[in-house]
């Protein structure tokens, strides 16, 4: 898990086992497996709330790493409701959204995987996975 300083373009999307993950599902941490677009491999990712991730806006931030028109075509993130602003103008569910990099462990592929993780309503916490894409690093 680390965070990503070069800037990328993104590619296929994973598929992942499981994305959405409430109250309990997430304590100690949220496991979920995705397989590999290159080898097929399925790969284990597990979320720690308040652990794991890095917030998304150090992406998308002066487009660093990626711009917002490509993190909104790629379904990676949606524009947050005006009443959720202070979470940041992208988020996931209009949860506080954040990201991180994994890569395969076969074939060393790189990912991005993108989350939202807060309390939804009282008594109601959630942690959605918007998604696992494979990027590329850009020159």
């Amino acid at each position: 898990m680390y965070s990503i300083s070069k800037k990328i373009s993104l590619g296929k999307k994973a598929l992942v086992a499981k994305s959405v993950f409430k109250n309990d599902e997430t304590t100690p941490s949220a496991k979920t497996q995705f397989i590999c677009c290159d080898c097929s491999h399925e790969n284990a990712v597990e979320i720690e709330p308040y652990q794991s991730g890095f917030p998304i806006f150090q992406l998308y931030d002066g487009d660093r790493i990626l711009s917002k028109n490509e993190l909104l075509k790629n379904d990676t993130v949606t524009e947050t409701s005006q009443r959720m602003q202070h979470f940041g103008e992208l988020t996931v569910d209009d949860l506080p959204t954040l990201y991180f990099g994994t890569a395969c462990k076969t074939c060393h592929s790189k990912y991005i995987c993108v989350f939202g993780y807060g309390e939804k309503q009282p008594g109601l916490t959630v942690l959605t996975i918007s998604g696992i894409w494979k990027y590329k690093e850009l020159e």
